[in-house]
C-alpha cells in the first residue's frame, strides 16, 4: 500500500511539472530585511534563499 501511494505521488508530480510554464512572464520582486524591493532577473538562472524569523 505504501509503494502505491509513493508511486501515485511521483506520477502526480510528473504531471504537474509537465503542465507548468517554461519561463516566467514577469520578474520576481521580493522585500529584503530593510523592506526594500529586490528584483531578480529572468535572463539567467538565479538562486535565492529565504531566512525567516519569528518575533
Amino acid at each position: 500500500m505504501k509503494q502505491r501511494i509513493i508511486f501515485l505521488f511521483l506520477i502526480s508530480i510528473l504531471v504537474l511539472t509537465a503542465c507548468g510554464q517554461k519561463t516566467l512572464s514577469k520578474p520576481i520582486t521580493l522585500l529584503n530585511h530593510e523592506q526594500e524591493e529586490v528584483t531578480f532577473p529572468l535572463e539567467k538562472p538565479t538562486v535565492f534563499f529565504f531566512i525567516t524569523s519569528y518575533t
